[in-house]
C-alpha cells in the first residue's frame, strides 16, 4: 500500500505569542522539528514575534514556512467565515508577503506555506477556496511548497496549480472516515496519549494507514507530520516521538528533502 518512507518531515506551528501574551515553547520544540509554520499576525503573532521566530528557525536550520489565517485574532483563526475566493487570495498575499520580508531580513527564504485553522479546514473541503489559496501562493513564488491535508481538495488544488505539495498528517488529531480531521468538539478528537501518538505516526509513515475515530482504516501517505509543543506535556511527547522514529529507522528531514526523493 502506498509509498513507504524511510524519512519524514516534522512540522510545528510556532510564533503564536502576541504582544505581552506568550504561547508555546518555541525555543525548546525547535530542537526536535525540521519545519516551522510561523504565524503571520492574523490569528497570532506580531511583527516582533515574527522576526524572532524566523531567526530562531534559521539558527536551528528548520525550514521556514508561512502559517496564514483568516483574520480572527479573538478566535485564534479557528472560526469559519463567509469569505470570497478573491479575499482568500488577498489575505494570503498580505501575510506571506510579510513573513517573506522578515525571512529576507535574516538572509534566508521561505520553504513552505501551510494555511491555519478554519482556513485550512474550509479549503480542505471546498475546491474553489483551495484553488484561490493555491493561486495566491503560486503568484507569490511558484517554488514554495504548499502543505495540505492528505486526500483533501487543498492537496488537489495545489497539485492542479503545479505547486510542489506536501501531504500532511497529524500526530495528535483524530480522523473521520472521509479523511478530514475530527472536530475538536468531539470526544477523542485531540489525542493526548503518548504511546498512541507514537504508534500511529510510525504506522502512517511505514504502512501508509491510520485508524479513524470510528475504528475504520484509511490510507494516508504523509510527507510531513504536524506535531505540537504548546506545553511541557506536548513537548515531552515530541521528544519521545523523535526517539521512536529514530528507533524505527525513520530519519527526520525538512520537507524540501522529503519531496525531492519522491
Amino acid at each position: 500500500m502506498g509509498n513507504k518512507k524511510s524519512a519524514i518531515d516534522l512540522n510545528c506551528d510556532m510564533g503564536e505569542s502576541f504582544g505581552v501574551y506568550e504561547l508555546g515553547m518555541d525555543d525548546q520544540v525547535i530542537e526536535y522539528i525540521s519545519s516551522a509554520n510561523i504565524a503571520c499576525g492574523f490569528h497570532a503573532g506580531d511583527h516582533n514575534v515574527m522576526k524572532k521566530t524566523v531567526g530562531l528557525a534559521a539558527q536551528n536550520e528548520a525550514g521556514i514556512g508561512a502559517h496564514p489565517s483568516l483574520p480572527d485574532l479573538n478566535g485564534f483563526g479557528r472560526r469559519k467565515m463567509d469569505i470570497s475566493p478573491e479575499e482568500i487570495k488577498n489575505i494570503l498575499t498580505y501575510q506571506i508577503g510579510a513573513l517573506s520580508a522578515f525571512a529576507r531580513s535574516e538572509d534566508c527564504t521561505l520553504q513552505h506555506v501551510k494555511p491555519h485553522g478554519a482556513l485550512y479546514n474550509m479549503a480542505a473541503e471546498n475546491y474553489e477556496l483551495a484553488a484561490a489559496a493555491a493561486e495566491a501562493v503560486k503568484n507569490i513564488d511558484d517554488g514554495l511548497i504548499f502543505v495540505a491535508l492528505a486526500n483533501s481538495e487543498l492537496l488537489r488544488a495545489a497539485r492542479d496549480a503545479g505547486l510542489d505539495a506536501a501531504c500532511e498528517a497529524f500526530a495528535d488529531r483524530a480522523y473521520t472516515s472521509d479523511g478530514t480531521l475530527a472536530s475538536r468538539s468531539l470526544a477523542g478528537a485531540v489525542i493526548e496519549d503518548a504511546e498512541k501518538i507514537k504508534s500511529r505516526v510510525v504506522r502512517m509513515v511505514k504502512d501508509n494507514e491510520v485508524k479513524t475515530i470510528d475504528g475504520k482504516i484509511i490510507e494516508v501517505e504523509p510527507d510531513t507530520i504536524c506535531v505540537h509543543g504548546d506545553n511541557p506535556e506536548a513537548l515531552e511527547i515530541v521528544r519521545e516521538l523523535v526517539q521512536t522514529l529514530q528507533d524505527s529507522n525513520i530519519k527526520i528531514k525538512p520537507m524540501r528533502d522529503i519531496l525531492q526523493k519522491n
